[in-house]
């Protein structure tokens, strides 16, 4: 019997806080979406073909779905999301979190903004996004990986310590590059490519940057969260910290997000093999003698 997953995630949380932070639509809130969008363009238009079909998957935005319509690569886009309040006026379909309602081999084209480090079950997600592909299908996404807010997380981290003598979990634990790598291979994809992009954002205070995570609908939904409530006392003492040790030369702090690039394509016949080994026609140690490439 195959053990399910830990739920690391609180996803009624996490749904609430989204919801919440889309109601209020802070302007300016979606400036890491917003960049990711535009890179995700960007990274379409080197690809040379067209996808017909395509679905956005838990973006928790319609900016994504209107991001590939306009960017002439795609015919249709079917938008997927736990909730219609993320839906806006492009088709798309409400589903469970973490399940994907695709018939296989159903779409061209898979793109994850943002999204897959909230879900409980990465592996499983992947594995349900390959199915869903046509071979030769493409998977694109965007996740938030190791080093992302590096600072806050040491800063909290050293006022509890300090303060209570203990630490409590408050910010999700990112995968790095190498680990989105290896589920990609993990699922079946072919020819995976994997790199980071780091994004710096800069801000008055501590206080500012927690005020735009709430406004992403991005402040802690760990289940293994505490449920004590926090102080003012605490988060005065992490501001302090953070100041002290992250602050650039204006008192401005610094707020990391890195940002790992991700896919993948669905196998097909027509995608190019490796070698077998001992296929190749001259041997590499002939190469690396001197003189043996002539």
């Amino acid at each position: 019997m195959t053990q399910a997953p830990e739920k690391i995630i609180d996803t009624d949380l996490l749904l609430q806080r989204k919801r919440r932070a889309l109601a209020r639509n802070i302007a300016g809130a979606d400036f890491l979406m917003h960049r990711t969008e535009e890179d995700m363009a960007d990274r379409l238009a080197a690809v040379s073909r067209r996808f017909e079909r395509a679905a956005t998957i838990f973006c928790g935005t319609p900016s994504v779905a209107e991001t590939l319509l306009a960017s002439g690569k795609v015919g249709e886009v079917l938008q997927i999301e736990a909730d219609t309040a993320f839906l806006g006026h492009q088709p798309g379909t409400v589903a469970l979190p973490g399940v994907i309602p695709l018939k296989p081999q159903s779409i061209d084209l898979a793109v994850s903004l943002l999204s897959l480090q909230d879900e409980n079950d990465i592996p499983g997600m992947l594995v349900q996004i390959r199915r869903a592909l046509k071979p030769d299908g493409l998977f694109l996404a965007a996740m938030a990986g190791a080093g992302t807010l590096a600072e806050l997380r040491e800063s909290l981290l050293a006022a509890e310590v300090e303060m209570s003598g203990g630490a409590s979990p408050r910010v999700l634990p990112f995968a790095d590059v190498r680990e989105a790598g290896a589920l990609l291979q993990r699922a079946g994809f072919a020819l995976p490519v994997t790199d980071v992009e780091p994004v710096t954002a800069r801000y008055s205070t501590l206080f500012d940057l927690m005020a735009d995570l709430r406004a992403m609908g991005a402040t802690s939904s760990l289940s293994a969260r505490s449920r004590r409530p926090s102080t003012r006392r605490f988060f005065t003492r992490a501001a302090e910290i953070y100041a002290e040790r992250f602050s650039d030369a204006d008192g401005r702090i610094r707020a990391t997000f890195s940002l790992i690039w991700v896919s993948g394509w669905a196998p097909a016949e027509s995608q190019q093999k490796p070698l077998r080994p001992g296929s190749a026609e001259v041997s590499l140690a002939r190469i690396l003698k001197p003189g043996g490439g002539e």
